[in-house]
């Protein structure tokens, strides 16, 4: 595979309702990401994995958001109760490395 699938493409949810998204990484690729833009935002991090395990996650994850992927299979983002503010597009992303952060000095 030479590029990432995600899915659904669309998903409208009533608030209070679980949305689930699933990302299949591109093939060999071990680092999967996950982002959120909302209108008039930047673009947000959520949550990036090596494989299976969590490397680093921004706040929100663990609360209303849970992510997770699984070995040789998809990545899934899920809001377990929906609130109007989560109306955004969610991006995911899939590398064979990751460059660390660095600070501006």
């Amino acid at each position: 595979d030479t590029k990432v699938t995600q899915r659904p493409r669309l998903l409208v949810k009533a608030s209070e309702q679980k949305a689930k998204m699933d990302c299949v990484p591109i093939k060999g690729h071990s680092y999967v990401y996950w982002y959120r833009k909302k209108l008039e935002e930047e673009l947000k991090f959520l949550v990036y994995f090596q494989n299976e395990e969590i490397i680093q996650k921004a706040e929100i994850i663990n609360e209303r958001f849970l992510a997770q992927c699984s070995k040789n299979s998809s990545c899934t983002l899920e809001i377990q109760s929906t609130e109007s503010g989560d109306t955004a597009l969610y991006f995911c992303a899939s590398s064979k490395a990751t460059v660390p952060n660095v600070s501006p000095s």
